[in-house]
């Protein structure tokens, strides 16, 4: 007979993540749930409000300022953990729930578990239209979460509590699987949450997680290997399922028992350290000039754990030449753009056609350009980024350079010992190129989105998952005016964090994408933003830093802020750092990028970018 409790869905719910477990990839076992961010409000405050006091001793609940950026934090927390662990985030109905749609899509977009629990309206429909319901005319089942079903990779509405038995195992499957992994959804209506039901014992004692690395097919093994050794120039893209299948050990030891340079996307970079002799670093419209030069030269593509986005590929006309051969846990970006397939988990994959590529090795004047060409890169990133121009403002090189170098001065490796992590602007391109990392996952950028106001929450997520290592946060004054409030969340919790500020004044990345595309700088830089009768924005970054907790500081040059990152290393709470910067100044390298012209245009200068834009469209693969 089977042994139950009468709980409620929401008890059920918090007591089974509290006693989930799961088998991480070194063999540990550790909490799953690595908490639950929640702003309680109408639709959660009594049903999982009461669920999760009755629980704290097991699942710590973290009070956050924005359901958006709490569940940005929850998401960096998992890319921080590889994928192997998650945090939850609960809502109250309404503005609550959709504020972390834009969340969600950033989840889903990079392949990200968490587990979503929005409140929603009474399945009863008694008090309807309670507050903050939205009607539709002509669906009556539709509520606000249903916003959610396109962003999320699971969704479910649980309208009985007995439903929670078969949803949340579904969720946790979905976030689990190393090929669907992304955010699952389980919107819950506020009366449902607070149903009792009779709750078998055995769902408050799940099994102990474990992630499956499924093997390459015998055929698809057969017809990689024989592709690969036909190549003479081969080329290594990383991704990062490199770093969510911990693959990085199987990745060197393949580069160099076969002479293959390796390029990083942004998923994947920090895949090998950067001063191995074969990595060239990072490829695509925001790579480095050397690695895309090899790219266009490869004969043979050979893309691990990628999902082949354009920025990596420079809307795919960065190595049309090459035959492609994709090495991915999910087949849907194994199959892209018409390579080769290889459906695989990255570690087992690799370490399959090790053991049928014996003899097989890239041309020996090949693999010695490769060296060549990385360390020379080594020598141009340390001289872009502490070469300081005297008179001009600063431009991000130099601003990474000095975060970077400032480790040293207290005795530490900043390519062990940091976290660099970014989202939206200039900073992605200029990070990808000169960031230093000597461990998998020391750069974090959430690339798949590009989602402005990522960083502060993100920077937190990646403090709480990883709290011995310095989370850096690099961040244009656009995007930390778009999202800032999970700064005071991190002094709350004692979760310091490294906050560098770069003000250009406005909008300097989409400004120059602008400008190239033929148009005026227009709408963008504050400065050129102001109507009469308005005033010119003189925001004190610094200050608003400190009215929210932290200790803050306004550099008014590099050799400044390397002296401040010092003192911010030597502290214990969360820092804050400013610096002017220029968006007029960046670092040489990228390829072509699709960015659609239009075709009638009063300016000449429309006209001519048009005229570029049809003609690279002839490079891209088919």
């Amino acid at each position: 007979m089977t042994t139950t409790q009468r709980l409620t869905l929401a008890q059920a719910l918090v007591k089974h993540l509290a006693a989930l477990r799961v088998e991480m990839h070194d063999g540990s076992v550790q909490a799953y749930c690595g908490g639950v961010f929640t702003i309680f409000g109408h639709g959660n405050v009594a049903g999982m409000g009461e669920a999760l006091v009755a629980e704290r001793d097991r699942l710590t609940t973290y009070r956050a300022h924005n359901e958006q950026t709490m569940a940005h934090a929850a998401i960096a927390f998992a890319k921080a953990q590889f994928r192997q662990r998650i945090m939850a985030v609960s809502t109250s109905i309404g503005p609550g729930a959709t504020n972390m749609v834009t969340a969600a899509a950033v989840a889903h977009v990079n392949r990200l578990p968490v587990l979503l629990l929005p409140g929603d309206v009474f399945a009863t429909r008694r008090p309807d239209p309670v507050l903050q319901q939205i009607e539709s005319f002509g669906q009556g089942d539709v509520s606000a979460s249903d916003c959610f079903r396109p962003v999320t990779r699971y969704f479910d509405r649980l309208t009985r509590p007995e439903h929670i038995l078969t949803a949340l195992p579904r969720a946790i499957q979905m976030m689990t699987d190393p090929a669907n992994c992304g955010p699952a959804c389980l919107s819950l209506p506020q009366d449902v949450q607070a149903m009792a039901f009779d709750c078998p014992e055995d769902f408050l004692h799940p099994d102990v997680l474990r992630f499956r690395r499924p093997p390459a097919d015998a055929r698809e093994l057969v017809n990689a290997m024989a592709l690969l050794r036909t190549a003479r120039r081969p080329l290594i893209v990383a991704g990062g399922g490199v770093l969510y299948s911990q693959a990085w050990a199987e990745l060197r030891a393949f580069a160099d028992a076969h002479g293959v340079p390796v390029v990083e996307s942004h998923g994947g970079k920090s895949s090998l350290p950067w001063d191995h002799p074969l990595n060239l670093g990072a490829i695509g419209v925001d790579g480095v000039s050397w690695a895309n030069d090899m790219a266009r030269e490869a004969d043979v593509v050979f893309a691990v754990g990628t999902r082949l986005q354009d920025f990596t590929t420079g809307s795919h006309a960065l190595f049309p030449q090459a035959k492609l051969l994709s090495l991915n846990v999910q087949p849907y970006d194994a199959g892209k753009w018409s390579g080769m397939a290889l459906v695989a988990d990255a570690r087992v994959g690799l370490g399959q056609l090790e053991a049928g590529l014996g003899g097989w090795a890239a041309e020996a004047t090949w693999t010695a350009r490769a060296k060549q060409q990385a360390a020379a890169a080594n020598a141009r990133i340390t001289e872009l980024t502490t070469n300081i121009p005297k008179d001009v403002l600063p431009y991000d090189a130099e601003v990474i350079g000095a975060v970077r170098d400032s480790a040293t001065e207290l005795g530490l490796d900043s390519g062990t010992r940091d976290v660099a992590l970014c989202a939206a602007g200039t900073l992605p391109a200029e990070l990808h190129k000169l960031w230093r990392a000597s461990l998998p996952g020391n750069y974090h950028m959430e690339y798949g989105y590009s989602c402005m106001g990522y960083e502060v929450a993100g920077g937190l997520g990646v403090k709480m998952a990883r709290p011995d290592q310095e989370s850096i946060v690099m961040v244009g004054d656009g995007s930390y005016m778009m999202a800032n409030s999970e700064l005071a969340t991190s002094v709350l919790l004692g979760q310091k964090i490294i906050v560098v500020i770069l003000d250009n004044r406005g909008y300097g990345c989409i400004e120059r994408l602008q400008i190239k595309t033929g148009s005026p700088g227009f709408n963008n830089m504050l400065d050129d933003c102001v109507p009469e009768g308005g005033e010119r924005s003189t925001i004190d970054f610094a200050m608003h830093a400190r009215a929210m907790g932290a200790d803050a500081v306004h550099v008014k040059d590099v050799a400044e802020l390397k002296t401040a990152m010092v003192k911010a290393r030597r502290s214990k709470r969360t820092q804050v750092i400013v610096i002017d910067t220029t968006h007029h100044r960046i670092t040489d390298g990228g390829c072509w990028w699709e960015v659609a012209i239009p075709e009638v245009s009063t300016r000449t200068e429309v006209h001519e970018a048009h005229a570029s834009y049809v003609k690279a469209q002839t490079q891209q693969r088919v």
